[in-house]
């Protein structure tokens, strides 16, 4: 906010939020010339450097005297952020308790992107101007410039079919001149007419419901369809509706890996592509994508969580596809839910937002049954096939046979699945080879030397990795520990070892491996997972990102390895997560022609939620759970907080955090658990102790954590403490 202090001749002052971890926004002096409004952004001196900041609302403090202050040094041309999203930004900050600097910081991660792109050099025809001598190759030029428009010289070369050298003589020849041209054109907007679908009775009725939200304002919507059940083309429906009204639009994906078949789908329906927006699009093609969304000339933006930060010049729709998955949940920095604060971007805003999912998040169902969100239930799949008949296969009496960890049950449905020429899928949610080595001598475990975590041996790189800190090492020849040579021995199975069993059993099959810290990263992964889609491979043996949305035409048969995984440990979301995963993976199953066929390996055939799986009952399922959480006041019924102290040093870090608990206000409301070790109680050289906080659901959590953090020591000696509202993982 501006504060005009011209009286006395010593200018305008404005308060500026930087990005960095500091309470609020800091003063400074508007120069003459320049013109500065909230939102506008700005660079400005701290300390001994500059960083890119915002004018913010709220009055600087009155009384201060300009000429005192350090001044606003370059204004840049970028549009203003407007009230919208600096309010989003405020409410942000005040969630999750964190500097509101810090929130700034997602908003404006690229200086590049704040400045115009520079121009560059092209060539045009001159008007009546012609060559000295017509060859076949000048002519190939001329007529691809006959729709008059300016091209570059690499991609006029490529697009007529000549050298650059060509070019570059009917230049000299005044023929074609050099001209200046925009580095980014505008992207041609989604066309909402563009091959519509025919969508199924269900389908439409839904589709018409997302639609009258818009009339509403802010709305949100859940769409509950099993897998297979068309969800994608239901909520295209509403992109197309934003992009009808003029409105911007983003979805987003939890993965990386999804966004090339998502793409591909998007450009079907409307004709063009998205501009998309993960950590592995470009910095110039991001810093292009932001400029877009700033200025409106991008209409829908398909991303990862951070594309709730991007200041769109009209959002009009969020969607949120696959909204119970974790990894919209950022832990680091700025924890937050990309699904709840899409929520709250809406509400803000007064537009609609719309989550999609197989297996909705417990929050997100018992919202609609208290009729926050409208539940829209698609109960069938779009291709009219049936839901994959699952079985459980007991390991305790029809287990395989030692040394072995596919089942002769499983491995007789492969084998008749192979037969008829169809695809199996083997899931595993564990990387590598197998996740722990030890000494059969002595006993000696691999243990990560900057984390609690056992190392895990990753057979084809010949590597020891940490999967929490990335450390790595060479598989020795000899146990350290004991000097025996070939003593190592690889204790259980990672997917590696899956494809080792595989290949032995069907050597004739062509086996792939689908896992995210395999070679190549998510490239190689887009290319193996069209590869599968188009049926070049017969089995696949893959990590937990196999089971987020993907469409494999030919997939038959999906095998769970071990289907008590999730269920092994004391967060209370377990039971939630195994059903949303296990439900997801196997419904990959027979998506397109029916008949398909899911396994679950289990030694707990008996569970609640191997139970909920096998009768195809989610409802019986979502009402136990719901209720489980209602009774233990876990959320949505009650509300949680963690706090969690690291140090570099052991009996420091856990001194502190005691002094933290013992700074905790007495409140009957509120119980307070721990200080206790983490489950993960070292993670990168640092020591970990958690707190966490119970209280119910009306209860001012914030309030009475800013309380709480008052009356904390000041933290020293390396010593860190974090906030996390609403924890979603408890390592």
């Amino acid at each position: 906010m501006l504060f005009d202090n011209d009286r006395d001749g010593s200018g305008t002052i404005a308060s500026v939020l930087v990005p960095v971890a500091v309470p609020g926004p800091y003063t400074y002096k508007v120069p003459p010339g320049l013109a500065v409004c909230p939102g506008t952004i700005v660079r400005v001196p701290l300390g001994p450097r500059e960083v890119v900041g915002a004018v913010w609302d709220g009055m600087p403090e009155p009384g201060i005297d300009p000429r005192k202050l350090k001044a606003i040094s370059h204004v840049y041309p970028a549009g203003p952020l407007d009230a919208d999203m600096r309010r989003f930004v405020d409410w942000v900050a005040n969630w999750t308790l964190s500097p509101p600097g810090m929130v700034l910081r997602m908003v404006l991660r690229s200086e590049e992107a704040l400045e115009p792109e520079p121009p560059v050099a092209g060539v045009a025809r001159v008007e009546g101007a012609a060559p000295d001598r017509l060859t076949p190759a000048r002519r190939r030029v001329l007529d691809t410039m006959q729709d008059g428009f300016a091209w570059t010289k690499s991609g006029l070369a490529g697009a007529a079919g000549v050298s650059v050298s060509v070019i570059d003589g009917l230049v000299h020849q005044g023929v074609l001149e050099i001209v200046s041209m925009s580095a980014s054109p505008a992207p041609p907007a989604p066309d909402p007419a563009y091959n519509a679908p025919a969508l199924s009775p269900a389908q439409a009725a839904v589709a018409t419901g997302l639609v009258a939200a818009f009339d509403r304002g802010y709305a949100v919507s859940l769409i509950d369809g099993v897998t297979g059940s068309g969800k994608t083309e239901v909520y295209f429906e509403a992109v197309a509706e934003a992009v009808r009204r003029g409105r911007q639009a983003v979805v987003l994906v939890p993965e990386i890996s999804l966004t090339a078949q998502f793409l591909k789908r998007f450009e079907q329906r409307f004709g063009v592509l998205p501009a998309e927006w993960h950590s592995e699009v470009a910095p110039r093609r991001r810093a292009r994508v932001w400029r877009g969304v700033a200025s409106g000339d991008v209409r829908v933006v398909v991303g990862a969580r951070s594309a709730l930060f991007l200041p769109f010049h009209e959002l009009g729709l969020i969607v949120v596809d696959e909204e119970h998955d974790t990894a919209f949940k950022q832990d680091d920095r700025v924890p937050y839910n990309a699904r709840d604060m899409a929520v709250v971007r809406g509400h803000l805003a007064q537009f609609p937002v719309i989550l999609a999912s197989a297996t909705p998040s417990i929050e997100s169902r018992v919202n609609a049954d208290l009729g926050r969100y409208t539940r829209f239930v698609l109960p069938e799949r779009a291709s009219g096939g049936a839901l994959p008949e699952l079985h459980a296969i007991d390991m305790r009496r029809d287990g395989p046979e030692r040394g072995r960890w596919l089942a002769p049950a499983l491995v007789a449905a492969m084998r008749e699945t192979l037969a008829d020429n169809a695809q199996s899928l083997l899931f595993l949610n564990r990387r590598g080879y197998a996740p722990l080595t030890l000494c059969r001598s002595c006993g000696h475990r691999f243990q990560c030397s900057h984390c609690s975590a056992w190392l895990v041996e990753h057979r084809f790189r010949g590597r020891l990795v940490c999967h929490h800190c990335g450390h790595s090492e060479p598989v020795p020849q000899a146990c350290p520990s004991c000097g025996t040579v070939d003593a190592l021995v690889a204790c259980g199975p990672g997917v590696e070892r899956i494809a080792e069993e595989v290949e032995a059993l069907f050597p004739q099959a062509r086996t792939l491996i689908l896992s995210s810290d395999l070679p190549g990263g998510p490239e190689r992964l887009r290319r193996e997972m069209k590869i599968v889609e188009e049926g070049g491979a017969d089995i696949v043996i893959g990590t937990q990102l196999v089971a987020k949305g993907h469409n494999f035409p030919l997939m038959r048969l999906v095998g769970v390895v071990d289907a008590d995984l999730g269920l092994a440990h004391g967060d209370p979301r377990a039971a939630e997560r195994t059903f949303q995963l296990l439900a997801q993976v196997t419904g990959r199953a027979g998506r397109f022609s029916g008949g398909g066929k899911g396994y679950l390996q289990t030694y707990s055939p008996d569970h609640p939620v191997i139970r909920a799986l096998l009768s195809s009952d989610s409802e019986a399922f979502y009402a136990a759970e719901i209720e489980a959480r209602r009774v233990a006041g876990l959320p949505p019924f009650g509300r949680l907080a963690a706090l969690v102290v690291s140090g570099p040093d052991k009996p420091a870090t856990e001194g502190y955090a005691r002094a933290v608990a013992r700074a905790a206000p007495p409140d009957a409301a509120v119980t307070v658990l721990g200080p206790a070790e983490a489950a993960l109680a070292m993670v990168r050289g640092r020591h970990r102790f958690r707190l966490l906080v119970l209280a119910p659901r009306q209860f001012d959590m914030q309030g009475y954590l800013r309380g709480w953090l008052s009356r904390v020591p000041r933290a020293a000696g390396g010593l860190r403490l974090q906030v996390d509202i609403d924890p979603q993982q408890f390592l």
